[in-house]
């Protein structure tokens, strides 16, 4: 799995600059980093997985082609390796690793992931999780520091691992299979996804500080 020539400047935020310098290699190690240490938490998992698949397809860019195959075992290999290290992370260091960050971001994933943990219990929100940004960058430490079992981790998390980032390489490549010419409209398609993918979180931050304000009024009212 040769690695292309840099040639220019690498955007780290960029799904098409990531792609066009690393190829696979690059998305791998992207879905390590966002998937089991905390300092990926700001890396474009779901834009890049949709157009790697979109440039997988023949003749949709003539900027960077991938290879199909390829795309999906680095995302599947960088996405699963990076949640079991982040368990071991998490079991291994506990809260204290969670609670040393002083990244806003953090801590309210951090904090979301808890509420997935106790809502849903540890198996749907392993695999929750994996389509929320940031979520699922805190919650495989946060499984292991709160003794979720190994088995139950590792069994949910490949779940999850499995279709989200197969499922989407694939949609961007059915996309760019149906569609002529669609590096075209790159830029707004991955535009669309970054905004549904923080969709989840946004309306949590809304909805946490709209807690405190309920929860003061009903307090007004009860005296």
């Amino acid at each position: 799995m040769p690695l292309p020539v840099l040639n220019q400047a690498v955007n780290v935020l960029d799904a098409t600059s990531l792609l066009s310098s690393f190829g696979a290699v690059g998305i791998a190690v992207v879905m390590f980093a966002e998937t089991g240490l905390l300092i990926g938490f700001f890396l474009p998992g779901d834009s890049l997985l949709f157009t790697a698949g979109l440039l997988s397809v023949s003749g949709a860019s003539d900027v960077v082609h991938l290879s199909l195959w390829q795309v999906l075992v680095a995302a599947l290999a960088g996405a699963l390796l990076g949640a079991q290290t982040g368990y071991a992370i998490g079991r291994r260091g506990g809260p204290a690793l969670l609670a040393r960050t002083r990244n806003r971001k953090i801590h309210q994933g951090t904090q979301r992931a808890g509420e997935l943990l106790e809502r849903y219990g540890h198996a749907k929100a392993v695999v929750l999780a994996r389509f929320v940004p940031v979520v699922r960058t805190v919650l495989n430490p946060l499984a292991g520091a709160l003794g979720v079992s190994a088995r139950t981790f590792t069994l949910w998390q490949v779940a999850g691992g499995t279709l989200w980032s197969v499922g989407l390489v694939l949609g961007g490549y059915g996309l760019g299979s149906s569609i002529p010419h669609v590096d075209t409209y790159l830029l707004p398609i991955v535009a669309l996804i970054v905004v549904v993918s923080l969709a989840p979180l946004a309306v949590e931050v809304v909805r946490s500080r709209r807690a405190p304000a309920d929860t003061a009024d009903s307090s007004v009212e009860g005296l």
